[in-house]
């Protein structure tokens, strides 16, 4: 048998157990046609990138399957049929991964940069003062010096 990783994105109308029970008549596919799945992860209700079917988000569940090949077509043909399903995407795999996927790990596990240290070009400049947080108009306090004032002042009216 080979081993294949496949995501679908069902509906964002789908509450989180019914996204749960698709995903449990794809896994029935499956077995029911000689295949297993090893691993399943829900990643939840996410933005997509783009309309999908005048959908704005939708619920993504990944499956790391080992079975023959019809049993994978049988499933992405049913994937088809579905109106809860917006889109997936199947790919053979030479192995399958171990651990959780990306998209389960937690964002401090995905790899520390660590601190990159000072940039000399950066740090040793002085502050601006002349300049608010946003860096594009003059502060109130050094606006007279910055821009000179050669406007006439009108006078209150005295009706």
């Amino acid at each position: 048998m080979s081993y294949y990783e496949c995501v679908f994105i069902a509906r964002q109308e789908l509450s989180t157990t019914q996204a749960e029970q698709l995903a449990d008549q794809m896994t029935e596919i499956l077995v029911n046609n000689g295949g297993a799945v090893k691993t399943r992860e829900y990643w939840g209700l996410k933005n997509l990138a783009y309309r999908i079917k005048k959908n704005r988000k939708g619920h993504y569940t990944m499956f790391h399957i080992d079975a023959p090949s019809d049993a994978v077509i049988e499933m992405e043909r049913n994937m088809g049929l579905s109106e809860d399903v917006l889109r997936h995407l199947t790919i053979r795999l030479d192995e399958l991964p171990e651990g959780p996927s990306i998209m389960m790990q937690a964002k401090s596990d995905r790899g520390d940069r660590g601190d990159r240290g000072r940039r000399p070009d950066r740090d040793d400049r002085p502050p601006r003062f002349d300049r608010d947080d946003k860096g594009d108009t003059p502060r109130a306090e050094h606006a007279a010096e910055a821009v000179p004032d050669d406007t006439p002042k009108a006078e209150p009216d005295a009706s």
